[in-house]
């Protein structure tokens, strides 16, 4: 994983392939994301979005390829069903362990290590939770903890896995107004998503994958009725396609 502070881009992919067993799930995957960009990653269930997110963090093991970060500072919000939620924790303890990249192992959060942990809160309309177990919470508020704890790092680049799924709609609102505020500030913010009819609306940049990359690049211009139906095709056609 490098960095570098002088590219344009925020992240870079190049000939990733992840396979679990003998399966391929991502296949030689070429990707490149702007700085700046609010990036939806869409494709059918199974196509790999997820994998291409923990590959990126290196959380699961790659075949073949090279992912390029640059960045300094990396945040990462998980699918809320993957985090064990009856982890005993206040929803301040949480999102302090958002803090914990700045402090390092021995060091304890301070007073201004607590003022970003509830000036997170408050973006996210948790503050008046900040002191109820983790456990407590409803799905909506479970998801608007974890991205304040994302917050609370001060990244240069946010990695998201459905942040809008099994949420309500006051929960969906406060999540769209939080990643358009984090674009204005010029962070770099990657989003498996899945709701087709919000992606020209959400995001700027899309990536359409489904275990190989169909299209990437301005929304307007990928985002077409061809390159869905292509991307919503079945993982042997697509196979078959890169084989011709």
């Amino acid at each position: 994983m490098e960095t570098c502070e002088e590219s344009p881009w925020a992240l870079q992919v190049e000939d990733l392939t992840v396979a679990y067993d003998i399966e391929p799930v991502l296949w030689d995957v070429d990707l490149d994301i702007p700085r700046g960009s609010l990036t939806a990653v869409i494709g059918p269930n199974g196509a790999g979005k997820s994998t291409l997110i923990k590959a990126v963090l290196k959380l699961v093991r790659t075949v073949a390829g090279e992912v390029r970060i640059h960045s300094e500072r990396v945040a990462y919000v998980p699918q809320s069903g993957s985090v064990d939620w009856d982890f005993p924790a206040t929803v301040r303890d949480v999102v302090l362990m958002g803090r914990y990249g700045h402090l390092g192992w021995f060091r304890r959060p301070g007073a201004a290590d607590r003022r970003i942990a509830m000036e997170t809160l408050e973006q996210v309309g948790m503050a008046e939770f900040a002191d109820r177990q983790i456990s407590q919470l409803s799905g909506g508020q479970q998801q608007r903890a974890f991205l304040a704890r994302a917050l609370a790092q001060e990244a240069e680049l946010y990695l998201m896995d459905e942040p809008f799924r099994g949420v309500d709609a006051r929960t969906e609102k406060v999540i769209v107004e939080l990643l358009k505020h984090l674009k204005g500030e010029g962070k770099t913010v990657v989003v498996v998503h899945h709701d087709l009819q919000t992606v020209r609306s959400y995001f700027d940049w899309t990536v359409l994958l489904n275990l190989r990359l169909i299209a990437a690049g301005p929304t307007d211009e990928v985002f077409t009725e061809e390159n869905v139906r292509r991307a919503y095709r079945s993982t042997e056609t697509l196979l078959g396609e890169g084989a011709s």
